[in-house]
């Protein structure tokens, strides 16, 4: 493999953690994924592992998500001014992400929280470069619409 394993993980984690917003369960399903793929020992040498990687992270997703049951919401908000506000900010960027198509989101995901390349998201969804590049142009400038009609750009 072309990234050593821990760093592999961790995008893989980020990426499950992206779709089904809970720390335990994108736990689970990532160290299902890695289970899986080392199960399936002869794709390992040959193709994307990364890709591959995703793609059965993205297909226990779906599953899980079909069966997923409605959890309370965790987490203490800090009490101090600049705490507030970054969770305000927070908040508005995730209203502001929820305007865009669930795969332009997952594209924004892959380039910005999992540092892959335009190339790699390529291969993990199957466009062409130019398409992935052109969709996260047009979703950020949604996004900077969305955020200036908030006050945070």
């Amino acid at each position: 493999m072309s990234l050593p394993l821990q760093e592999q993980y961790d995008k893989v984690y980020k990426y499950c953690w992206f779709k089904m917003k809970n720390a335990h369960l994108a736990e689970d399903l990532t160290q299902e994924t890695f289970l899986r793929f080392f199960a399936g020992n002869k794709y390992i040498s040959r193709g994307k592992p990364l890709a591959y990687l995703y793609t059965i992270a993205k297909n226990l997703c779906i599953d899980q998500f079909r069966k997923k049951v409605a959890e309370p919401l965790t987490g203490e908000l800090e009490d101090t001014d600049a705490g507030l506000e970054a969770v305000e900010l927070s908040a508005v960027l995730q209203d502001a992400l929820k305007i865009l198509p669930e795969d332009v989101q997952e594209i924004l995901l892959l380039q910005y929280a999992n540092d892959l390349s335009i190339g790699e998201i390529a291969t993990f969804t199957g466009l062409s470069r130019f398409a992935v590049r052109r969709k996260i142009n047009g979703a950020l400038s949604k996004l900077k619409s969305a955020m200036r009609e908030e006050d945070f750009a």
